[in-house]
């Protein structure tokens, strides 16, 4: 499980968020939302999907379709319908282009809010009394929120008929939808101190919660869905990383046997430090489930962050060998090989499968074990090329400048390696000319 900073624009948003990236989360998210992709005729592109590590009940999308959803929401969802109701409610968002529209609908507001300050100081000036400028001001102000809020509720009840429709469509109830949109009014009602950012951003409404009813007594589908038992394993796995491990052992207790409730345990005592129990909880899981990889990456990890780098190369070589394809575990098997004093062959094998890895997962870590893979075989401008990205990736622009140049100055540059200094070379002058 890696954590990056992240900087989100949303309609609603702009901040730095930190993302979870987690192999079978996103597994089980994509399967949940790809169904309402296709029915929507929207292209879901590889890596359009983030986990934000943040205890909140939240989803939203931004730019380019992307689809944000917070760890809490996964967490305080009961089974895979509550969640797909909430997933199919924001493909709603993006099929009906209100990602566009929001900020259309956003800027307009502005104008107007901005309108009235000048009419309320020009009142102000010419009149001399503050009063007058307070009423046109309030005024305008009552004016922009009416129409920000005739908006959104629009906009939630089109993204609302658009679940259902989708929900229809893959025969899956809109239960879980209604019952999930209940939680977050309840818990918000409960709580009476803030409310939490999904409401905000989605106000729920007695019109919402009635069609959703009447949507449920319909509906003929079961609210079981094929995702539930991988649901229960994403969830206890969230809970027993986010969570302390008093918490998790008080949620998941020993009675339970589930294979949900013994990776939860598992988890929770990798974090106590209690290696031995970790290790033979996780190998009972193995036992159990051979070819589960998501069991062999956990196992990998827990030899990896107590030093064990060859035990944890192996388990790694075996998620991998399970999900070939993978990024991540690309990533973190190259991690760990790279611990082991590899020789040239090795070194050329985990250049090859961090080359993969950041085609679709351009990871700073990938960019950073590349170069120094690089550099240990003695290809240097190869070394400064991916040296560059990895500073470019997190922000040290100008010394991805530096990089790059010395990468430029490198001699006999293949063709190949030559197109791609050059391009990074633009970006990062790019980059340089907006910031001055």
């Amino acid at each position: 499980m890696l954590l990056s900073a992240f900087l989100a624009f949303s309609p609603q948003t702009a901040q730095a968020i930190t993302l979870i990236s987690d192999e079978e989360t996103e597994q089980l998210l994509y399967n949940i939302a790809l169904p309402f992709y296709k029915n929507a005729n929207i292209p879901l592109k590889p890596n359009s999907i983030y986990i934000v590590q943040d205890n909140t009940l939240n989803a939203f999308v931004a730019d380019g379709n992307n689809l944000f959803i917070h760890t809490g929401t996964i967490v305080s969802a009961s089974n895979s319908n509550e969640l797909a109701g909430v997933i199919a409610h924001e493909i709603g968002h993006i099929a009906g282009g209100h990602i566009l529209r929001g900020k259309l609908q956003a800027e307009e507001l502005q104008q107007v809010g901005l309108a009235s300050l000048i009419l309320a100081s020009a009142a102000a000036v010419t009149s001399g009394r503050g009063d007058a400028a307070m009423a046109i001001a309030l005024g305008g102000q009552s004016t922009m929120l009416h129409g920000f809020t005739s908006f959104r509720t629009d906009q939630e009840r089109s993204a609302d008929e658009a679940a259902v429709k989708y929900l229809q469509e893959t025969n899956q109830s809109p239960r879980g939808m209604l019952n999930f949109m209940k939680k977050i009014q309840t818990s918000n009602r409960l709580n009476g101190i803030e409310e939490s950012p999904y409401f905000r951003t989605h106000p729920v409404t007695r019109e919402r919660i009635s069609f959703l009813e009447q949507a449920a007594r319909e509906s003929k589908a079961p609210a079981p869905s094929s995702n539930d038992e991988d649901f229960k394993r994403v969830r206890a796995k969230l809970i027993g990383f986010l969570n302390e491990p008093e918490d998790t052992y008080r949620q998941f207790p020993s009675s339970d046997t589930s294979i949900a409730a013994r990776y939860a345990r598992a988890i929770a005592d990798f974090k106590a430090l209690n290696m031995p129990k970790a290790l033979k909880g996780i190998s009972s899981l193995i036992d159990r489930e051979p070819d589960n990889p998501y069991f062999r990456e956990l196992k990998a990890q827990m030899y990896m962050e107590t030093g064990k780098t060859q035990a944890a190369e192996q388990e790694y070589a075996k998620a991998l060998q399970l999900r070939p394809k993978s990024a991540l575990f690309q990533i973190s098997w190259s991690q760990a090989a790279m611990e082991n004093n590899p020789n040239s062959a090795k070194l050329q094998t985990i250049i090859n499968q961090l080359n993969q890895a950041v085609i679709h997962y351009p990871d700073p870590l990938a960019w950073l074990l590349l170069s120094r893979a690089y550099d240990a075989k003695g290809e240097r401008a190869y070394s400064d090329y991916a040296a560059a990205e990895y500073s470019l990736g997190i922000g040290a622009v100008k010394i991805a400048q530096q990089q790059i140049l010395r990468a430029q100055k490198a001699p006999n540059l293949s063709p190949q390696l030559k197109l791609k200094i050059d391009d990074l070379h633009k970006r990062i002058s790019t980059i340089l000319k907006k910031d001055n």
